[in-house]
């Protein structure tokens, strides 16, 4: 297993022990810490080597572990033992195809907080009451994940659902994991907000980008931006200011919208949008550097029929499919309480299967 996955280019060992050397040489020059701020971008870099490479020397031992228990227990049957190695093999399995969906994060803001914006498309309450539903989702698959997330804005529908909401996600490679989730999303069910029980399909757009820290290069004048300011709404959640703090930034030539309303004033609302402003500002400059910037920005030109990425059917069967790696389920129930990581490692292994 383990020699299947070094073979598969998911992981070089050597390339590993080399980058180490590499920056423990770095940090061992003079004057390595006359820069603090560098200084920390180099720790952090060097312990995420460190940890990959520990990582995958404690899955190995566990290999060779149970291959010792494998022959004492061919050589003399012990059924607790033996339980106890099938236990083991099953765990190994596990972790290996968790190491290995790590190693695929390796984009350079993979590790970095994500930030989550969801809009419904047209469909009125419809498409509220299904953007609802996909944050309850989200939150649950954060849960599930051991990330966490701040309600950075909440707009709720006129009847139910939301209008928008955007959630900061923290945790360790949280836009790794999300970013398998931009694009349209689509729905089909039957109505229960239509007397005559008709069949409806709604749709929702989901935007991440990756949170991205001070340290980049991009200013922003005022005369680029236009700052509006009104009164938080809707379910946020406790943190949410119901006064007139809360900030919506637009950036006026590109059109890109960043709003904030969970701070307690309105100057914290406007420093929060702003940041939040820059990563999708930098995100979009670096998307228009690379020649795939059509295949990264596409799936968000429209939000409605044909260009959704997913489909969460409730009627006439139950199924959610992903049209872009073709991994579906009929457990519906489970998809909608947060069981997301099968389709986000399908994406993941489509994304490296593309680059390689």
């Amino acid at each position: 297993m383990i020699k299947l996955m070094l073979s598969g280019g998911l992981f070089d060992l050597e390339k590993l022990e080399v980058d180490i050397r590499e920056f423990e040489e770095v940090m061992a020059q003079p004057g390595f810490w006359d820069n603090q701020d560098e200084a920390q971008v180099v720790i952090s870099d060097l312990n995420d080597i460190k940890n990959k490479y520990d990582s995958f020397m404690t899955l190995s031992e566990n290999h060779e572990e149970f291959e010792l228990m494998l022959e004492m227990v061919e050589e003399m049957p012990d059924p607790e033992l033996k339980e106890e190695l099938e236990a083991g093999i099953q765990k190994l399995i596990k972790d290996v195809e968790d190491y290995e969906l790590v190693m695929l994060l390796n984009g350079a803001y993979d590790k970095n907080n994500a930030i989550l914006e969801l809009h419904p498309g047209a469909g009125g309450t419809e498409s509220q009451d299904f953007g609802e539903m996909l944050y309850r989702m989200y939150t649950r698959y954060i849960e599930q994940k051991g990330f966490t997330y701040e309600v950075i804005d909440y707009q709720g529908g006129d009847e139910a659902g939301i209008k928008s909401v955007t959630l900061l996600v923290k945790g360790e490679y949280a836009y790794g994991f999300l970013k398998a989730e931009k694009g349209v999303h689509r729905l089909v069910r039957i109505s229960p907000f239509d007397s005559g029980g008709r069949r409806h399909t709604s749709f929702v757009s989901c935007d991440v980008t990756p949170e991205i820290t001070d340290d980049i290069d991009l200013e922003i004048q005022p005369d680029e931006i236009r700052v509006d300011v009104y009164r938080a709404s809707g379910a946020g959640g406790q943190h949410v200011n119901k006064t007139e703090s809360a900030v919506r930034i637009t950036h006026i030539e590109t059109g890109i919208v960043s709003t904030s309303q969970a701070g307690r004033s309105q100057l914290a609302n406007r420093q929060t949008a702003m940041q939040h402003l820059k990563s999708k500002l930098f995100q979009r400059r670096q998307e228009e550097k690379e020649a795939e910037m059509a295949k990264l920005r596409g799936e968000q030109k429209e939000i409605g029929w044909g260009s959704q990425i997913r489909s969460y059917v409730f009627h006439p069967y139950s199924m959610v499919k992903d049209h872009r790696t073709d991994h579906e389920t009929g457990n519906t129930g489970a998809v909608m309480d947060g069981d997301l990581e099968p389709f986000i490692e399908a994406y993941l292994r489509m994304t490296m299967d593309d680059k390689s």
